[in-house]
C-alpha cells in the first residue's frame, strides 16, 4: 500500500474544528499554541468557539486549516503512520511541504500568515465570489466564462472530474452559473470564500508573497514527494519555490491532474487530513481503474478508525 497524505484548502473551515484533538492529545496541543503563538493570533479561541463570521476571514481560515492538519500529522506520527507522497488543495500545499519536511512547521505558520493577510488585505475593491460548477467538464466551463458579459470570471480550481471552481465579480458567477445550468450541470454552488482567488486580480498578493518567501529556505531532500497545484506534477530539485507558490496565488488549482498523476504513481491509498471531507470527494469522482482506499482525518473518532484499519493492513 502507497500513502499519500492530502491537505484541504479554504472553505472547509468550520466552528469547533480541531477541538477534540486538542483535548486528547498532547501532539495537538503543541501544534496549536506553536501557531498561537507564532500567528500572535488567537486561532484555538476562533478555531474551537468561532465566530464563524471572524473564523472566516481568510487571514483566520488559513492558519486554522494549517494548524488542524499539521496537528493531525504530529499524532500520526505518534503511531507510526507515515505517507510518500503529498498534495494539498490551494493553502494545503504549505502543509503537503511542511509534511513532507520539505519546510519547517515554524517556517510554514509565519508565511501562511503573510499570505493570509496579502490575500485579504490586497483584494481588491468589488464583490467578489467562487462557485463550484458540477457535471460539466473543462472546456465546457471555459467556453461558458469566455462567453459571460457582466463582468469576470474565470476558471480557478480544477478540482476533480466533473468539478470546477469559477472565480470572480458576483454578477459574473451568477450569468456563468446560468450558462452553466443550461448547457446541462447538475449544480452550481456558492462557496464560503471571500475573494477572486486563483485569479489575475490577486497579482500584488502574488509579489507581496514572493518578496516574503525568497526569506525561507526550502530542503530538497523529500521536495520531489510534493505534487504541486500549479501543474499537478511532483517538485523537482532544482524548483524555484518562491516562483511556483507566488504563481500558485494567480493561476488555476490543477487538482484533477495532481490526482492523476499520484494515481499513476502508484498511490493507492488517499488520506485526507484536515477539516471536511471534500478532497476525499474529489478522490472518488476520479475514479479510477484500480481501486483506492480513500481515508479522512479531522477529529478524535475518524483518527481512530483509520489507525485502527491501517494497522490491520500491516
Amino acid at each position: 500500500m502507497k500513502i499519500a497524505f492530502l491537505f484541504p484548502g479554504q472553505g472547509s473551515q468550520f466552528v469547533g474544528m480541531g477541538k477534540d484533538l486538542y483535548e486528547e492529545y498532547d501532539e495537538a496541543k503543541k501544534v496549536y499554541d506553536m501557531a498561537q503563538n507564532i500567528s500572535e493570533s488567537k486561532i484555538k479561541e476562533l478555531s474551537f468557539e468561532g465566530p464563524e463570521d471572524i473564523l472566516n476571514e481568510t487571514k483566520n481560515t488559513q492558519m486554522a486549516i494549517l494548524t488542524l492538519s499539521m496537528a493531525i500529522v504530529e499524532i500520526l506520527k505518534k503511531y507510526n503512520i507515515k505517507a510518500e507522497g503529498f498534495a494539498g488543495l490551494s493553502l494545503g500545499e504549505y502543509s503537503a511541504l511542511i509534511s513532507s519536511g520539505a519546510l519547517s512547521l515554524e517556517d510554514g505558520i509565519k508565511i501562511v500568515k503573510t499570505r493570509g493577510e496579502l490575500m485579504q488585505n490586497l483584494v481588491p475593491e468589488g464583490n467578489w465570489k467562487m462557485a463550484a460548477i458540477l457535471g460539466l467538464d473543462e472546456e465546457q466551463v471555459t467556453d461558458i466564462c469566455k462567453a459571460v458579459k457582466s463582468g469576470f470570471v474565470v476558471p480557478a480550481n480544477f478540482n476533480t472530474i466533473g468539478q470546477i471552481v469559477i472565480s470572480g465579480e458576483e454578477k459574473a458567477i451568477i450569468e456563468a452559473g446560468e450558462l452553466a445550468k443550461e448547457a446541462g450541470a447538475k449544480k452550481v454552488m456558492i462557496l464560503n470564500t471571500a475573494g477572486p482567488f486563483h485569479t489575475e486580480k490577486l497579482v500584488k498578493s502574488a509579489e507581496g508573497l514572493k518578496e516574503e518567501l525568497k526569506k525561507y529556505t526550502f530542503s530538497r531532500e523529500n521536495v520531489e514527494n510534493v505534487y504541486k497545484n500549479l501543474d499537478g506534477r511532483a517538485y523537482k530539485l532544482d524548483d524555484d519555490f518562491s516562483d511556483i507558490l507566488s504563481k500558485h496565488i494567480i493561476n488555476p488549482v490543477r487538482f484533477t491532474d495532481t490526482l492523476k498523476n499520484m494515481y499513476d504513481d502508484g498511490f493507492d491509498c488517499f488520506i485526507e487530513i484536515g477539516p471536511g471531507k471534500t478532497l476525499s470527494g474529489f478522490v472518488k469522482r476520479m475514479k479510477f481503474e484500480k481501486e483506492v482506499k480513500i481515508m479522512n482525518i479531522c477529529d478524535v473518532q475518524s483518527l481512530e478508525n483509520v489507525v485502527k484499519a491501517l494497522k490491520e493492513e500491516e
